[in-house]
């Protein structure tokens, strides 16, 4: 068992946690913390440097930082996924990482569902043309760019069949929607009917709908690329809340051009914040939002408890939601 007396805890990325809505108090108490909003690369290594115990969001804790942090015992990464951090390096090192599993999954599967609406029914696009005087000036009582679509009838096919991804099958059903998953069998089937087990080849094949919900490896980098989107209906969506890197953003961009897809909406990118270069950003029937899903109050609230647990219980010789190298 560790004293926490004298321990030093370093917050390289705390920001977008707390604003100033979401006090770290809870953690405060664990330890001397020190709360940085935003590290710079060349600044890692030497914020980190007093630290027994890091946490992290979005700044990368690669080998050579994790070795360099001769003091470091401890990483508590201030989010599910935790490609940011070099596990390997860590448990070489004899450092433990941990994550919080689950904190998002009502927040990140209602913004999934947003975006497959907005898809649908372009609430934005029309909610501005009434403002610019589109409908004051129209012949008829109604209009639209694009119909409307309705997903009653119509299969999701989700790829990471975990809580969020589950979760986003329970709303699509109760939209009237077939589901289909790949991906997480070893949770069981869901209690709801029109559901069906399917591999990678027949999600893209039969999905009205794609979303993903599965973390990022060096395995499924790029896993929506030029030949699965070609494999997808015409008129099909992809919807992309997990990861950035999961996508092959100038594919997308191709097949949205050449309407090999009708539409793609995505809360996450490849280098984050977008950068203006980035293809998503002209293609055409392409949504964007600024990786907020997760980002609820609520969420963030069970978040930051979530990762005081983490870090009582490390320094209680007993740690929690530890994450090994894939």
């Amino acid at each position: 068992m560790m004293s926490h007396k004298s321990l030093k805890i370093v917050v390289l990325d705390g920001y977008t946690l707390n604003p100033g809505d979401n006090p770290w108090d809870d953690i405060a108490r664990l330890g001397e913390l020190t709360v940085y909003d935003r590290t710079p690369a060349r600044l890692i290594i030497e914020r980190g440097a007093p630290a027994d115990i890091v946490l992290t969001n979005k700044t990368p804790l690669e080998a050579a930082t994790v070795e360099a942090l001769d003091r470091l015992r401890f990483i508590s990464v201030l989010a599910t996924g935790f490609n940011i951090v070099d596990v390997r390096a860590a448990a070489a090192g004899g450092i433990t990482v941990s994550n919080v599993p689950e904190y998002g999954t009502d927040s990140v599967a209602q913004h999934t569902i947003a975006l497959l609406l907005e898809l649908c029914q372009q609430v934005g696009v029309h909610d501005a043309d009434v403002h610019a005087g589109r409908w004051t000036t129209c012949p008829d009582f109604s209009f639209w760019r694009r119909a409307p679509r309705e997903l009653a009838g119509s299969t999701m096919a989700i790829v990471g069949f975990g809580r969020i991804g589950r979760r986003v099958g329970e709303i699509a059903h109760a939209l009237g929607m077939s589901v289909l998953a790949y991906g997480g069998r070893s949770h069981g089937e869901p209690g709801h009917n029109r559901f069906a087990w399917a591999t990678l080849d027949e999600v893209f094949a039969r999905g009205d709908v794609v979303s993903l919900h599965c973390p990022l490896t060096a395995e499924n980098r790029h896993l929506i690329n030029r030949e699965r989107l070609h494999r997808m209906k015409p008129t099909s969506f992809l919807i992309n809340t997990a990861r950035g890197g999961l996508v092959d953003e100038a594919a997308l961009a191709a097949a949205l051009a050449a309407g090999v897809i009708a539409g793609a909406a995505v809360d996450v990118v490849s280098e984050e914040p977008v950068r203006a270069s980035n293809l998503l950003l002209q293609a055409p029937n392409c949504i964007v939002t600024p990786h907020l899903a997760w980002a609820s109050l609520a969420a963030r609230r069970r978040l930051m408890a979530t990762t005081a647990e983490n870090i009582a219980a490390f320094i209680a010789g007993k740690p929690i939601n530890v994450v090994k190298a894939p």
